[in-house]
């Protein structure tokens, strides 16, 4: 079933909103900051690309947000993004149903939980950090703040998370569930996180560089973090500038082949990750126009989706974006369908083709 594309809202290194990630995209800036990171060695810092969900206060007053982590405020600011580009912020949500794809979760607040369960025992352990620490949590943050009492659902499968959560909001509308479905991805950068990265790439983590996401035998990741939010409606109800998605694959590109449209513009989802890159430069077919806007925002699982907010922006300024790969000045789209491809290390491939119009 096609979904229609109403709406688009998303925050991260870039910046906020469709404005700034349309202006990271033609400039090619590279907005990354430095975090520092606690190793056995000592502090060490890294680059980042990092989110500022500052602008969620033109939304919501402060005292609504006192007690919602930054992983849920990226997730709320996404939401509100969209549904304001949809033209639909006072609309009736009692029919819309939400769906958050996350490949890491709350990571943080869930280790701030663990801290003081195991610092104060179950009886005085946070029950705020509890409530922001449930998988469920970004998901039930927008429902309550947005009044949406529609169904909520939200996908974890690590890079495979976003396509998956797209088929279930593709369900939800095929058989009449909702009417529309706020669909988002959102994962957040902490310091745990920070040193894992360290732990596994050394060096390589903590290098003032930029990714190179074509050097697939190259280690060049840069963790990011961000939100990407679309409201989603069946394609029957109209032309969307924005386009529809017509097809989402999730299969094994070593156990059998990619299949890519040939008229498609493919968006590689190759983050700088050498593990990764080997299948993109094993499966690739040839011949095939390709483009990857990963130096744009980083290394995260839910990468897939700021790949479906370009290719949604690229339909409706009807222009491909330079890249690593499309490089140049901006130019005309002259394709009508672009494939995001999203690789794991582990060799699972997930394919979400989008078309223009209807």
């Amino acid at each position: 079933m096609k979904l229609a594309i109403r709406g688009v809202g998303a925050v991260g290194g870039f910046g906020c909103g469709l404005e700034a990630l349309n202006a990271a995209l033609s400039s090619g800036d590279h907005k990354t900051k430095h975090v520092v990171v606690k190793t056995a060695q000592g502090p060490c810092e890294m680059p980042a690309y990092l989110a500022d969900t500052s602008r969620l206060e033109y939304f919501l007053n402060k005292r609504a947000l006192r007690r919602v982590d930054h992983y849920s405020r990226m997730a709320l600011l996404g939401a509100y993004l969209a549904l304001e580009d949809a033209g639909r912020l006072d609309e009736d949500r009692s029919r819309m149903g939400i769906i958050i794809a996350s490949g890491y979760g709350p990571g943080r607040a869930t280790l701030v939980f663990l801290d003081t369960f195991i610092h104060d025992g179950d009886g005085l352990s946070s029950p705020t950090s509890f409530s922001n620490s449930v998988q469920n949590a970004a998901a039930a943050n927008i429902s309550i703040l947005l009044n949406i009492t529609g169904p909520g659902l939200t996908v974890g499968q690590l890079e495979m998370s976003v396509p998956s959560a797209l088929i279930a909001a593709s369900l939800w509308l095929e058989e009449g569930k909702v009417d529309s479905v706020l669909f988002g991805a959102v994962d957040e950068y902490h310091d745990e996180l920070g040193y894992f990265w360290h732990r596994f790439f050394g060096e390589k983590a903590t290098a003032d560089h930029e990714m190179k996401p074509f050097e697939f035998d190259l280690q060049t990741g840069i963790p990011g973090e961000g939100a990407a939010f679309f409201l989603l409606t069946r394609a029957d109800e109209g032309v969307s500038p924005y386009g529809c998605i017509e097809d989402v694959i999730i299969n094994r590109c070593d156990r059998s082949p990619l299949e890519i449209p040939k008229d498609a513009l493919l968006f590689i989802g190759a983050d700088g990750h050498k593990q990764c890159g080997k299948y993109y430069k094993e499966h690739l077919p040839e011949n095939v126009q390709l483009a990857c806007y990963t130096p744009i925002y980083g290394s995260l699982p839910m990468g897939p989706a700021f790949d479906m907010a370009i290719a949604a922006l690229s339909f409706k300024q009807g222009m491909i974006f330079p890249s690593q790969a499309c490089t140049g000045d901006e130019r005309a789209l002259d394709v009508n369908r672009i494939t995001c491809l999203k690789i794991s290390g582990s060799g699972e491939a997930g394919l979400i083709s989008l078309i223009k119009g209807n």
